[in-house]
């Protein structure tokens, strides 16, 4: 049975539309997905339609990544089986889609002092109406050549410290999982090795995150190396939270794809044990 609960479309910074995403997942064979994007549900209705349109066997699961703010940190927080029209969500979404748009104008500002033009219009032409991000700017930039790769422009301009950095300011990480379970999801920490933290801040946020309410955190994902994936297992039972697992799958590539290298270590409480669809499944 593949899971994969952690996938993006163009709702936010993915490249295929929600229904080009079901389908491939399908085709790849995945039995659930979540589409999280960034910050919205948008996508998740034409994936629904699309699915049940096409009589897919594939199973989706509502989800969302939350863009969160811990000690200056940027930190995502993946909500599943939410209901995306609960109110609270709702107001949780529009707050978060206008910071994004401030930041994203500011980073444009900040851009043209610098002598490269047009870069907020050229980004937001690629988001077109999805949530705009980083990586709308990071397209745009190599698009027009300012840098050859994603990684090289995030070095020189849309790091921190860097020409087009924009502080962020984020909804808090308490907050979050408040309303992705008062919405009645279950709260996952994305990908936890992805934040350049020492040992000890990312022991210091598993303590926080559990604190608050957190209930799992990402232990697998399409490209790691074993020993990070039995560590962050080790982790997740050490600290108490169940165990997922996802691509954080945005474009066709060659080493990460829907349902991709997706499986837990032995260890670990999948966060799905109870869930009565997987059950039917197994």
């Amino acid at each position: 049975m593949l899971i994969d609960l952690h996938s993006h479309t163009k709702a936010s910074d993915g490249q295929l539309t929600p229904s080009e995403l079901v389908q491939r997942a399908e085709n790849r064979q995945v039995h659930f997905l979540a589409i999280t994007d960034h910050d919205t549900v948008d996508g998740l209705v034409e994936a629904s339609q699309y699915i049940k349109d096409n009589n897919l066997k594939l199973q989706l699961i509502n989800g969302i990544e939350v863009t969160t703010n811990w000690l200056n940190h940027e930190i995502h927080v993946v909500g599943v089986n939410i209901d995306p029209e609960h109110p609270e969500l709702i107001k949780l979404i529009e707050i978060q889609k206008e910071k994004r748009e401030q930041r994203a104008m500011e980073m444009g500002r900040r851009l043209a002092k610098a002598n490269i033009e047009n870069v907020y219009e050229g980004a937001k032409a690629l988001a077109g109406d999805g949530a705009i991000t980083r990586a709308h700017f990071a397209r745009y930039l190599v698009e027009i050549g300012v840098a050859p790769t994603f990684p090289k422009v995030f070095d020189k301009y849309l790091s921190r410290g860097n020409t087009g950095y924009v502080p962020h300011d984020w909804v808090d990480l308490a907050h979050a999982i408040e309303i992705i379970q008062a919405s009645g999801g279950q709260a996952i920490l994305a990908h936890p090795d992805a934040y350049s933290l020492s040992n000890k801040w990312l022991r210091k946020l598993l303590i926080t995150f559990k604190a608050a309410g957190g209930d799992a955190m990402e232990v697998a994902i399409g490209q790691q190396s074993p020993q990070m994936r039995l560590q962050l297992g080790l982790w997740s039972k050490e600290y108490d939270l169940l165990a997922s697992q996802g691509s954080d799958f945005h474009f066709v590539g060659r080493w990460r794809d829907l349902g991709k290298s997706l499986f837990l270590p032995e260890i670990c409480q999948p966060i799905w044990h109870n869930w009565t669809a997987c059950q039917s499944v197994e």
